[in-house]
């Protein structure tokens, strides 16, 4: 009898339990398992804060993007994907295992006339900063990431063999550019040989050159000023009128003295705007000499360096 009665009581709290149950409600935590979780779309995985810049540099190279290469070290996958970011993702079965951007595809980096490296910027974010990584294109039989590193904290460092920049010549800057771009090199080249220009008047050139390719990022200050530049003969008041006056003057003054010292003679017209003439027979002979001597220092951009 008791235990019937027993029975009936365990009965009776286990239907209490499940009718309880009925009424409560259930919590669900999202199962994500990470950024790189395969079951979720990869517009969630993945945020990229901007877009890649256009594809640039040896036309050669074009036939790289859209494609991705891949390095595995250790428990992380790296991806390259050239002209577009780097990625990098864990690979373990952590639910916060970390899948992130490391870089998206940003500008060239140029030195003495040949591409040295891609530079992938705006990254994820990295405490203050964002990630960074810069892709080193070296001679290899096939197309590979061959080596990852962090050199320093959250700026990667990435080197991508392929058989595309075996040339002497594949990775120069100068054959890349527009006819019209290749003659104001032209004559930046000469304006610094004939010392009309200084050596940091010169890399001011080529920058403004790489920029207006598209090789180079303007900085966002520049970009600013290129839109709001006017060109006006207007000031605001007679004292910044007169200060503009005495800069123009004092740079005026540092032409004539260069134009004296190469034999060519300063003079202005009535309307203040100036004309070259050179000085009598000295004067051409001395044109003549540089010309020649320029036309025997003829070179390659790129084969002796800049």
């Amino acid at each position: 009898m008791a235990a019937a009665r027993l029975l009936r009581a365990v009965v009776g709290a286990a239907l209490g339990l499940l009718a309880a149950a009925g009424k409560m409600k259930v919590v669900e935590e999202p199962n994500t398992f990470g950024l790189n979780n395969p079951f979720l779309p990869q517009t969630n995985r993945l945020q990229p804060k901007m877009p890649p810049s256009a594809v640039s540099g040896p036309v050669h190279l074009f036939r790289l993007a859209g494609k991705c290469f891949s390095f595995v070290e250790s428990t992380y996958k790296y991806e390259f994907c050239p002209f577009h970011n780097v990625t990098q993702h864990e690979q373990t079965f952590r639910w916060n295992a970390y899948s992130g951007i490391l870089g998206i595809w940003h500008e060239w980096e140029i030195d003495n006339n040949t591409f040295v490296g891609m530079w992938m910027r705006e990254g994820d974010s990295c405490e203050t900063k964002s990630r960074q990584t810069k892709v080193h294109l070296v001679c290899g039989k096939s197309n590979k990431l061959a080596y990852v590193s962090e050199p320093s904290t959250c700026v990667y460092s990435l080197t991508f063999e392929t058989p595309l920049v075996c040339h002497p010549h594949s990775l120069l800057v100068y054959p890349t550019l527009t006819e019209v771009l290749q003659r104001k090199w032209d004559e930046a080249e000469q304006f610094l040989y004939d010392q009309l220009i200084t050596e940091q008047g010169y890399k001011k050139i080529l920058k403004e050159i790489f920029e207006e390719a598209g090789l180079l990022k303007a900085t966002e200050e520049k970009e600013v000023e290129k839109k709001n530049k006017k060109i006006s003969l207007q000031f605001e008041t007679v004292e910044k009128c007169n200060k503009e006056y005495e800069q123009l003057s004092k740079e005026i003054k540092i032409l004539k003295d260069l134009l004296s010292q190469h034999n060519i003679a300063y003079k202005a017209n009535s309307a203040e705007n100036t004309s070259i003439e050179h000085v009598n027979h000295e004067g051409a002979t001395a044109e003549t000499t540089v010309l020649n001597r320029s036309k025997n220092d003829e070179h390659l951009h790129g084969d002796t360096g800049i």
